[in-house]
């Protein structure tokens, strides 16, 4: 990768940008520079600041005080067609397309361009094709974005971008949902924007990531500017130190539980192609790996468990004794919790304060006779609060307004409270800094120390590598492989089975 050259003037200049919420003071005098053809990295803890500063960047959010530069003159970005005209494009993670409308139109949707009441399709048509070509992927402009995968999605993203003659793109969690092949392929076309001379700004919690793709490396902390640092400067450690402001002993703090009998026992699971005759156990104390592709039927295997889906056939058992489970009620009865993979939709009710999404599944014990007692409730709150030092304004602050990190605390304090014998963990660390990811892992210690089944599903592989008792891998709905010596598994042997 050439890196552009440090005395080049910058492209992107923000200076002193300041933005207080009631309680929360989210930025403190930031400065960012980024500088043509050059991919700057990010990072920082959940509730860092990072995606204030990149809403003020994109014109959604007004900041208090500063000053934009782009291209050496001065702009206000008063709304996001403000930041789209002064060369700025913002990529979140979820992406803003219609599903319905072709490759085309999305690319194209608010700047048509109309001849006496006409759309010139032909022309939109061709210059798609240019784009395409541009990034270097062959996508038929008239194919329904509902019909694209992922990655191509996201690629419709750049394109529209580049419509609207992009210098900046800002690349939002970009790998989230990304197969380790789609990746590659995403890093390709960020090659191929440097070497158009566009300035790329890529958010990431994926430090393997930041090392193969940036140039810098910006890190902000409660707020602040920690410092910007060439990539060859820094370490994996390094980083970590400046986003938590601590170093952090071992990324995966992994202390093996005493083994106990088996607890969760599923066998013969089936439910269509998604799930196909898969049958394992969970030990006392033990923490099970389930790995695999996306859309290898991991999720789809939970979801059974859990009875969030009607199985064609199988069944569950925990502790010796069969399980009659026909919706997630009946599981959370039996004692068996699920923290899902989308947090915001299936995790937890956005628009309802921390405290209402805390006690939902323990009304039993907050509520006994039907009277709600919110003291109680409020108790156990903090505890959690204190104890997982999540970052609330008040308890009654709406669960959406949390960072990533913060909100999946939440989700795991609701468990918690509900003292569960089995837990599922869908992508437990998604979307989350490596801070709030050591503090999970050592709840799943703790967890795994109290006897507990833990079922940890993950598409990461150091995370499985260095935190699993055992690993399981799926392919095509049925388990392909069982790695039991995971101190000597590496990450190819868990691709070999993951791609047979």
């Amino acid at each position: 990768m050439t890196s552009p050259a440090s005395n080049a003037p910058p492209l992107l200049r923000m200076r002193g940008i300041e933005k207080t919420y009631p309680g929360v003071r989210a930025l403190r005098g930031v400065d960012m520079e980024l500088r043509a053809g050059e991919v700057l990295a990010l990072v920082g803890e959940n509730g860092a600041g990072k995606s204030t500063l990149i809403k003020i960047l994109g014109g959604a959010v007004a900041s208090d005080a500063g000053s934009i530069h782009v291209d050496g003159r001065p702009v206000q970005l008063r709304g996001p067609t403000a930041a789209r005209r002064a060369g700025v494009s913002i990529i979140y993670q979820e992406f803003n397309l219609v599903p319905a409308l072709t490759a085309r139109e999305n690319i194209f949707l608010g700047q048509e361009p109309s001849r006496f009441g006409w759309l010139p399709v032909s022309e939109e048509h061709r210059r798609s094709r240019e784009l395409f070509k541009r990034i270097g992927v062959a996508i038929d402009p008239e194919t329904p974005c509902r019909d694209l995968t992922v990655a191509q999605q996201q690629v419709v993203e750049i394109a529209k971008a580049l419509s609207r003659e992009a210098k900046v793109v800002v690349m939002d969690e970009p790998s989230a949902a990304l197969s380790p092949r789609e990746t590659r392929h995403l890093f390709a076309v960020i090659r191929e924007l440097q070497a158009q001379g566009i300035g790329v700004i890529y958010i990431s919690h994926r430090l393997n990531e930041v090392f193969e793709i940036a140039d810098r490396v910006m890190v902000l902390r409660d707020g602040a500017h920690v410092g910007t640092r060439p990539i060859g400067e820094l370490t994996r450690d390094r980083i970590i130190e400046m986003m938590v402001g601590r170093t952090l002993e071992t990324e995966f703090p992994k202390q093996p539980a005493p083994l106990g009998p088996p607890r969760l026992v599923a066998c013969g699971l089936r439910r269509g192609r998604a799930v196909r005759d898969v049958s394992f156990e969970v030990r006392r104390g033990e923490v099970l790996a389930l790995t695999g592709l996306v859309g290898a039927g991991r999720t789809e295997t939970a979801r059974l468990i859990f009875a969030a889906d009607r199985r064609d056939a199988g069944t569950v058992s925990l502790d010796g004794r069969p399980l009659s489970l026909r919706s997630p009620r009946d599981a959370i009865a039996a004692g068996i919790c699920l923290l899902t993979e989308d947090r915001k939709s299936q995790g937890l009710v956005l628009g309802r304060s921390v405290q209402e999404n805390f006690g939902l599944p323990n009304m039993n014990r907050f509520a006994p006779g039907g009277f709600l007692r919110l003291r109680r409730e409020a108790a156990a709150l903090d505890g959690y609060v204190d104890q997982m030092q999540i970052k609330l304004a008040s308890r009654n602050q709406a669960a959406g307004t949390l960072s990533g990190g913060n909100q999946q605390k939440i989700v795991l304090a609701k468990w918690l409270e509900r003292n569960a014998e089995v837990v599922i963990f869908d992508e437990p660390t998604r979307g989350i800094d490596v801070g709030a990811k050591y503090e999970i892992y050592l709840l799943i210690n703790r967890l795994a120390a109290q006897g507990k089944a833990v079922l940890m599903i993950s598409s990461e592989l150091p995370e499985v590598l260095g935190m699993s008792d055992r690993i399981l891998v799926m392919h095509e709905g049925r388990i392909t492989g069982e790695i039991s010596d995971v101190a000597r598994a590496t990450q190819e042997q868990i691709m070999e089975l993951a791609v047979q």
